[in-house]
């Protein structure tokens, strides 16, 4: 790797071959062009439509239903064959819609590079498309301009400076120069003599000499490192994935079993294999893959109202189980707005409430609100920061941006709190010269005309430097000598100030005599009168602290990665509660010096990390998640993207996210409010306890019905259902009630639980046992009521059959409120707290008596009419699992028996 940043402009041009007046000779471009290639991300094919859409059928249990529907094509069962067939297809468009949204990261890395650059050739100014620069490319950058690629700093005007956040997280422009710098392994963020690709110009011009283009940018690194990232199945894919198998190897035994019992009977070989199938129809839920996409689908519905966007279904799950998220700092935990929190005059420290540009907020002294007539100084220092100002501060609609300077519209904003605007001040006090700031003088001044005619060079910056050229102070309206006392007191607070991380600036002026020759800042600023201290920081969000608390309550760990200042990501963590007396920080330069063994030792005290490279994050996350943990990864710039895309949940921000960050993620925050996330985790957390209840509803109903089959064929009777009513019951019967279990109202107390770990079964000992007992009992309706028909009213086999199919519908329809909770009483929780169950009990109902009621379905489905005594008995027998858990569950409160 080439430290260009390490060399001196004569060794880079050396190193380069080229000059730096006249730039390359175009016929030595074309050669390099030839060599290096374009200057160009190199992009992964994507996905196309087609293949998203088969992606949809690689999950195991889809295939058994595709193997379920040919044996009962082969079977000539071609209604039962063309249902299951349409359910597959059913669930892979569903699953084809929401996943519609083909990786297109790096066209959008490619959207951040310059279509065409001001290039010096042959001594001549060309504009050539940004794809033609090579290496030793001498190009010219003004305001505005986009980078289009890595370059070394030739020549540069005072004030050029590059907003670099999406590639450092830096929130303010850097100030650049052209300095050799001496340190040899240096963060990306402190190279100050060089700019990178994907960033842009914030103020000034600069040459600078093409180092690196196309994949070997630090850019291209980043687009590297998003390819090589493998996609991984999430914790529900995995356990649907076991699930599918296990159910699988259930049917092979049961199957193999009733063949071998009937074959020793001396059935006939068709109708034992038949018999066989039914079982098979039984045992496999062929609803479930379509259930779980629609519940899923219908999540990320309710998740778009809590400003979360889902991209890829399956994360709303792995959201449930999230322990750790690891959040860059600006624009997510913090407002990406400079705000100033504190002004310090007439001895005095004011604190200034309100975040970010809008002008709210008030000055406050011990803790009460000021007069504004009763603070002269105040009100002059902040005049003073307006006067010498670049920045605008423009309302848009009904909010306010910042056009130019952060740190200068922090001084808007804040004097605007107290009625003073740049704009009527500007009329009174007419321009005259500006002296830009630079990175050596560490200051900035406006020479400006006073109503009465004075020439006034109002002056800010470092406060150590300013002090030094300040012979006097203004205290009360008046200026007196500036005494060592004062100086002591100054520095004091400014040191206090620094220590809460607030960049601090000072401010002065000067009244001149008369209009100098040149306006020289060793001429101006000199002999300076101080007025007071600004002390500004990119605040944290309001609303994040709670989002934290309810983290710690929920057991997930907050971590900062960002590419600011150590002390500044310290000072916002612990304003957000989540750094402690315990815990370290760590920078970039500091992780470089750990094995990744001595990483995984130290990571989870470790909640701060600063200055880091795009490297340095995935580092991060492998380790959290090499200790287990699920590993939320929040971003918006560039450099967060690949570890973005390595987390098992990948959360970008909708509005100052990159286009990059978002085509990697599996989530984007639409208001990028870290609350959000925290409310997307709740609705994971639900959606798998609901994904928990409708897999208990489905299996303990196909438990259900394979015991009828099973027992049945044990003892040798007819077989009370024929495949066609087992499929119709685990289609459309089930279909719809598991659906509403699917949008069952969230536990209140859901955020108080731990988080379950990953590899937590969705069916636990205890719940299989539960469910075995349900469908036990379904089971012995259904063949109560086949019996009584059969056996009792002397009936014929298809009436037995309706009434054991009607029973067996019914029941799993009472059931299903049994599935809303499985230790609260049905009448504790509220009948009606879930209408759409409800809805979908009676629509589901209403179908069933279809079946048997119109003369075209009774022939599909060999049914016969019931009349109203025989309805009276299904509803009574139907109701027994509903009333039976009842009073389970009240023997449970005091007992004990059961917990799932």
């Amino acid at each position: 790797m080439n430290k260009w940043w390490h060399l001196d402009i004569p060794d880079t041009i050396k190193r380069l071959e080229t000059d730096s007046n006249q730039g390359l000779a175009f016929g030595e471009a074309k050669i390099r062009l030839e060599k290096y290639g374009p200057n160009q991300l190199r992009e992964k094919k994507g996905r196309s439509a087609l293949s998203i859409f088969f992606e949809q059928f690689r999950d195991f249990i889809v295939w058994v239903l595709i193997g379920a529907a040919l044996v009962s094509g082969f079977l000539k069962e071609w209604v039962d064959a063309i249902a299951i067939i349409a359910i597959v297809i059913i669930n892979a468009i569903l699953g084809f819609i929401q996943e519609f949204r083909a990786e297109k990261s790096l066209a959008a890395l490619k959207k951040l590079s310059s279509p065409s650059s001001k290039v010096i050739r042959d001594g001549q100014r060309n504009i050539i498309p940004s794809h033609e620069l090579v290496p030793g490319d001498l190009i010219e950058l003004e305001a505005g301009d986009n980078i289009p690629a890595d370059s070394r700093i030739v020549w540069l005007t005072s004030n050029f400076s590059v907003q670099e956040a999406s590639l450092t997280g830096e929130s303010t422009p850097v100030l650049k120069t052209t300095l050799t710098l001496e340190e040899k392994e240096i963060s990306l963020a402190e190279r100050a003599n060089m700019v990178y690709m994907g960033t842009s110009v914030s103020s000034g011009k600069a040459r600078v000499i093409v180092c690196e283009t196309g994949m070997q940018t630090e850019l291209g690194k980043i687009a590297g490192m998003i390819q090589e990232i493998e996609q991984e199945s999430t914790p529900l894919q995995k356990k649907l994935e076991q699930f599918g198998k296990w159910i699988v190897y259930l049917c092979f035994v049961l199957v193999g079993l009733v063949f071998f019992l009937e074959w020793l009977r001396g059935g006939k070989l068709l109708e034992v294999f038949l018999t066989a199938v039914s079982l098979a129809v039984a045992a496999i839920p062929e609803g479930l893959p379509a259930v779980v996409t629609i519940a899923l689908a219908l999540s990320v519905q309710r998740m778009v109202k809590r400003h979360a966007l889902i991209r890829k279904l399956p994360s709303v799950e792995t959201l449930g189980c999230s322990t750790v998220i690891c959040s860059d700092k600006t624009g997510t935990l913090t407002k990406n707005e400079m705000t100033v929190q504190a002004v310090y005059a007439e001895d005095t420290l004011f604190r200034v409430t309100g975040i970010g540009y809008a002008p709210e907020g008030e000055f406050l002294f011990d803790d009460k609100a000021i007069k504004i007539d009763t603070y002269p100084d105040l009100i002059k220092t902040l005049e003073a920061g307006v006067l010498c100002n670049g920045a605008q501060l423009v309302k848009d609609n009904s909010s306010f941006k910042i056009v130019g300077d952060p740190t200068e519209g922090a001084i808007l904003t804040a004097a605007a709190k107290l009625g003073i605007w740049k704009e009527r001040l500007e009329q009174q006090f007419s321009f005259v010269e500006e002296i830009p700031f630079d990175s050596e003088r560490k200051k900035m001044t406006i020479v400006r005309k006073s109503p009465d005619n004075k020439l006034i060079a109002f002056i800010k910056g470092a406060p150590d430097i300013l002090l030094n050229d300040c012979l006097r102070i203004e205290e009360k309206g008046q200026t007196r000598p500036l005494t060592s006392g004062d100086r002591g007191r100054i520095l004091k607070v400014n040191s206090d100030l620094a220590n809460e991380a607030l960049r601090v600036l000072a401010v002065a002026y000067r009244i001149l005599d008369k209009a100098p020759d040149k306006y020289a800042a060793e001429e101006i600023e000199r002999e300076l009168t101080f007025l007071g201290l600004v002390a500004m920081i990119d605040p944290p969000r309001e609303e994040v602290k709670k989002a934290i608390v309810e983290c710690k309550k929920a057991g997930i760990k907050t971590v900062m990665i960002t590419g600011d200042h150590k002390n500044t990501a310290v000072a916002i963590a612990k304003q957000l509660g989540f750094f402690q007396e315990d815990s370290l920080a760590f920078t970039g330069e500091e992780l470089d010096k750990l094995s990744d063994e001595e990483l995984y030792k130290k990571v989870e005290r470790i909640p701060v990390y600063a200055r880091v490279s795009p490297e340095h994050k995935l580092r991060i996350v492998r380790a959290w998640r090499k200790r287990g943990e699920v590993v939320a990864m929040t971003g918006d710039g560039v450099n967060d993207a690949p570890a973005v895309k390595e987390a098992d949940i990948g959360v970008a921000m909708g509005i100052t996210g990159t286009d990059v960050t978002k085509e990697v993620s599996d989530m984007v925050i639409t208001d990028d409010n870290f609350a959000s996330i925290v409310s997307a985790v709740e609705e994971g957390r639900g959606i798998y306890d609901n994904i928990k209840k409708f897999v208990h509803y489905l299996l303990s109903c196909n438990t259900g019905e394979i015991l009828v089959m099973f027992v049945s064929s044990l003892i040798g009777w007819y077989a009370p259902l024929l495949p066609i009513h087992i499929l119709w019951v685990n289609l459309v019967t089930d279909g719809l009630p598991a659906l509403a279990l699917g949008v069952d109202p969230v536990d209140k107390k859901i955020m108080q639980r731990p988080p379950r770990k990953p590899d937590e079964a969705v069916i636990t000992k205890p719940r299989a046992f539960l469910m075995l007992g349900q469908g036990a009992f379904i089971a012995f309706c259904s063949l109560l009521a086949f019996t009584f028909v059969l056996f009792i009213e002397k009936e014929g086999i298809e009436r037995a059959r309706t009434a054991a199919f009607i029973v067996l519908s019914c029941s799993q329809l009472f059931h299903s409120f049994n599935c809303r909770n499985m230790t609260e009483s049905l009448f504790k929780i509220g009948l009606f707290t879930n209408k759409k169950l409800i809805l979908a009990v009676l629509v589901s109902f209403f179908l069933q008596m279809s079946v048997v009621y119109i003369p075209a379905m009774q022939k599909v489905f060999k049914t016969k009419p019931l009349g109203i005594i025989d309805w009276f008995l299904v509803i009574a027998i139907s109701s027994f699992p509903l009333l039976a858990m009842e009073a389970a569950k009240i023997i449970n409160k005091k007992l004990k028996i059961y917990s799932v």
